[in-house]
């Protein structure tokens, strides 16, 4: 299992997208998991930017996103994650 990456509404999207596209490239697959709207925003542009930096190796992703719940100090938080992995063309259609 891949390591979630945690972006804040403090992360650099530049470095987060390095991150995501590191690990795709590694493990062909990334999560990316985001607490209120500031750090969504950083997501969303780490993400944006991540397809970019893939794209120049010949990789295109796709993200899809998904709530869930996850314990913090104690509260129930919800959560944005993002799953960041390579489209699977068909060949046939």
């Amino acid at each position: 299992m891949v390591d979630v990456i945690k972006v804040s509404a403090r992360s650099r999207s530049t470095a987060v997208a390095g991150a995501i596209a590191g690990v795709v490239r590694e493990h062909k697959r990334a999560e990316v998991q985001a607490i209120g709207a500031g750090a969504v925003n950083q997501a969303i542009k780490a993400a944006a930017i991540a397809r970019t930096y893939l794209a120049d190796d010949g990789i295109d992703v796709i993200c899809i996103p998904f709530f869930t719940e996850v314990s913090i100090e104690a509260q129930e938080r919800t959560a944005l994650r993002l799953i960041v992995e390579p489209r699977i063309v068909d060949s046939a259609g």
